[in-house]
Order: C-alpha cells, then sequence, then structure tokens
C-alpha cells in the first residue's frame, strides 16, 4: 500500500497514532484477558449448568454474522468508524453492568445476547481502523498488535488474583471496569477515514470481496484455524479447575500462551515466508497442540503446549493479516474485517456449542474436533495459492481494475 506522501513513520501524527492505538488495544484486549477465561467461571459460580455456559458463551461467537457486519459496513459505508467504537464501547460497559444484576439463566443469556451485539463488532472495527492506519502511515502491524496482548495477559493475570482472593461470583464487576476503560480510552482515537473513498466505492469494493475466492478462502481458513480454540476458550478454565488448579495457576497458563503470542507479534516484521505458508504452518501447530491437550498431560507438559498459543493464534494472525492487505482495498477494509469475523463466528459458535455436549460426554476429548478442523484450515489455505495476491503488489494496483470491473 502506499504512503499518505504528507505523512511519514515517526512524525507527531504516526506517534499520536501508535500511542492512542495501543491504548485502545490494551483496553480491548485487557476486557478480553479477564472475561475469556473467566466469564464462565463467573457463570458456574452464579450456579449456571455447563449445557447453559456452552450457550451463552457462544453468544459472541452467534452475533458475528449477523448483527457485526451489518455495523461494520455501516460505519464504514458513512465513514464514522471511530464514533462507532465509542458508542459500542459504552454500550458493552452498560451490557457488562446489567449482567452483574441477575442469577438465572434465561435473563443472563437474553442481556448478553444484547451486549455482544455491541461487543463483537468492536474488535474487527478497531482491526479495520488499524489496517487503515498501517496503510496510510506504512507500519508494521505485529508490533502495533502486541500490546493488546501484553494488556490480556495482564487482565488474565489479575483475574486469577481476583478469583483466588474474592469470591468468583463478583468476577462480573471487573469485567465491567475494565469495559468502561475501553470506552474512556476509544475517546482518543483520531480520525482516519479516507474521505475520497466515497460511498459509491465502498460499496463497489464490498460487493467484490464476497465474490472472489481467495479472499473467502482467506476468511474461511481463519475461521477454522482461530474456531479450533473453541473449546479452550469456554471450557479450558473450567477443566482445569475442575483438575483441581487454582485461579492464578489457570491463569498462569492463559498468560503463558499469549507471551509466546507477543514474541511472535514481536518478531514478526522478521518473517521472510508469504503469509499463506505462514497460516498453513500455525494451522498444524494448531493441530498438534490440540491433541496434546486432550492427553491431560501434566503440568509442566501442559505449561509448554500452552506456549504454542503463539503459533496456533499469533502466527494465524499475523497471516491473515498479512493476506488481508495485500487482497483488500483499504477503503474496504473495515468492511473485510467484518466479513472475517462474520466467517469466525459461523465457525467458532458452532463450536462453542458443540464443546458443550463434547466437554459433558468426553471430557478433553473434545479437543480432537479442534486438531480437525485446524487441519482443514491447513488445507484450504493452501489450495487457494493461485487466488492470492502473494507479492508486494500495492493495494492499489491490484483492486483499480477490479473495482472498475464491479461497476459494470
Amino acid at each position: 500500500m502506499q504512503n499518505d506522501a504528507n505523512v511519514r513513520t515517526g512524525t507527531p501524527a504516526v506517534r499520536r497514532f501508535a500511542v492512542r492505538l495501543t491504548l485502545v488495544y490494551g483496553a480491548v484486549f485487557g476486557l478480553l484477558g479477564i472475561s475469556l477465561p473467566f466469564f464462565p467461571v463467573w457463570l458456574k459460580a452464579r450456579g449456571i449448568d455447563v449445557g447453559w455456559i456452552g450457550l451463552i458463551t457462544a453468544l459472541p461467537s452467534l452475533t458475528r454474522f449477523t448483527v457485526l457486519p451489518l455495523i461494520t459496513a455501516f460505519a464504514e459505508r458513512h465513514q464514522v468508524l471511530r464514533q462507532a467504537i465509542t458508542w459500542l464501547a459504552f454500550l458493552t460497559a452498560i451490557g457488562h453492568f446489567a449482567l452483574g444484576l441477575f442469577a438465572t439463566p434465561l435473563p443472563i443469556l437474553l442481556i448478553f445476547a444484547l451486549t455482544a451485539c455491541a461487543w463483537t463488532p468492536i474488535m474487527p472495527m478497531v482491526d479495520g481502523y488499524v489496517l487503515k492506519g498501517v496503510a496510510r502511515y506504512d507500519l508494521d502491524y505485529g508490533p502495533l498488535r502486541l500490546w493488546g496482548s501484553v494488556a490480556f495477559v495482564a487482565g488474565a493475570l489479575a483475574g486469577g488474583v481476583y478469583v483466588d482472593r474474592v469470591a468468583p461470583g463478583h468476577l462480573i464487576w471487573v469485567i465491567v471496569a475494565m469495559a468502561l476503560l475501553g470506552a474512556l480510552a476509544s475517546l482518543g482515537l483520531q480520525p482516519i477515514e479516507d474521505r475520497a473513498a466515497h460511498t459509491e466505492a465502498v460499496h463497489r469494493g464490498a460487493a467484490v470481496l464476497l465474490r472472489r475466492p481467495g479472499f473467502l478462502a482467506i476468511i474461511f481458513a481463519s475461521a477454522l484455524v482461530q474456531g479450533s480454540h473453541a473449546a479452550y476458550y469456554a471450557f479450558g478454565s473450567v477443566a482445569w479447575q475442575a483438575a483441581g488448579l487454582g485461579g492464578v495457576t489457570i491463569s498462569c497458563l492463559w498468560s503463558l500462551g499469549v507471551v509466546a503470542e507477543i514474541v511472535v507479534f514481536a518478531v514478526s516484521p522478521r518473517f521472510t515466508w508469504p503469509p499463506r505458508l505462514l497460516v498453513a504452518v500455525a494451522a498444524t501447530c494448531a493441530a498438534v497442540r490440540w491433541v496434546l491437550t486432550a492427553q491431560q498431560p501434566p503440568i509442566g507438559v501442559l505449561a509448554a503446549v500452552q506456549m504454542m498459543h503463539g503459533l496456533s493464534y499469533g502466527l494465524t494472525q499475523v497471516g491473515i493479516v498479512g493476506l488481508m492487505l495485500r487482497n483488500v482495498p483499504s477503503h474496504v477494509a473495515a468492511t473485510a474485517q467484518g466479513y472475517l469475523a462474520a466467517a469466525g463466528g459461523i465457525v467458532l459458535g458452532a463450536a462453542t456449542m458443540a464443546s458443550g455436549v463434547l466437554f459433558r460426554g468426553h471430557g478433553e476429548g473434545m479437543y480432537y474436533p479442534m486438531a480437525a478442523m485446524a487441519l482443514l484450515g491447513a488445507g484450504l489455505i493452501l489450495v487457494a495459492g493461485p487466488w492470492l495476491v502473494s507479492d508486494d503488489e500495492t493495494q492499489e494496483q491490484e483492486a483499480q481494475p477490479q473495482s472498475d470491473a464491479s461497476g459494470g
């Protein structure tokens, strides 16, 4: 992608963009770091059955292919990406506050469904905002993204300490506080929308995306590999707690994985392999990880396996972002992220609900189908090679003839 001729790396505008973005990434992932491992623990502390837990925790994934793409497309079409992020962040904080007022499954399910409608679009919208900034300022994605992972570790550790020292039934208020911090941080995002990208161009670009086999391969390969984490996300902490591990130990296991993820993001500018190959390698590592986790290894081995998260998640993310930068016009970056999240939501939602059934009947054997999903993602991205832009051709050079063709 081309730089803005008036903006250069290292200028005050670039530094402001990077600093404010890291604050938002930190708050958003800090919330995720607390809620992902410990929201199911809070539900269990409220007396919610594991079947209900599987259904409730699947809701964010389900909204990713229903409400989310509509919101991201609307925000990009009307060039209100920053404003939408802020409004949704405040609604997310309000929704989590409302959850803490109830203790029975049905109202929690209904409130969390509404909260998820506001919460799930935030991440792809922030990622779309980031892709626009990366293209405009000629920045590397990994060093920006790693601060979100740092915050995830801090959130997970804070949640673990809280679980061990305070009743798990009060965890929701820590989640509310972090959601509010995210909303306040979003107020500092600076304008990044491309005013030259008219509504008609955005409409045409968005329509073309879903007719590109390469783009469809990217989003569904990502969905399969990242969706293979469903059992881990929904029931990893519950299974470890049932095995006798304490809150701090559980949070340390989560944090080990994210520390490895941070390392991957930090060194990602040095990667020389094509993004498609990075995704295939990451998917294969994910399959190995889930097979090993299913063996219920001792804590020392489990800690080592957890560090494979840097590959199963982090390397997948780096590879997918590389593919998106090469294959998606920057003026529809947020819309493309919405489609990516929608595909991920379909797979992750189904896998999460299936994990509840599998966990009840087979315990940690639930990880074997996750390994199969990851391998399927590896195969998909490998066969998609002829449809993908894999060299250093600029996005404008790639997108222009396709956009013209889409005009009829």
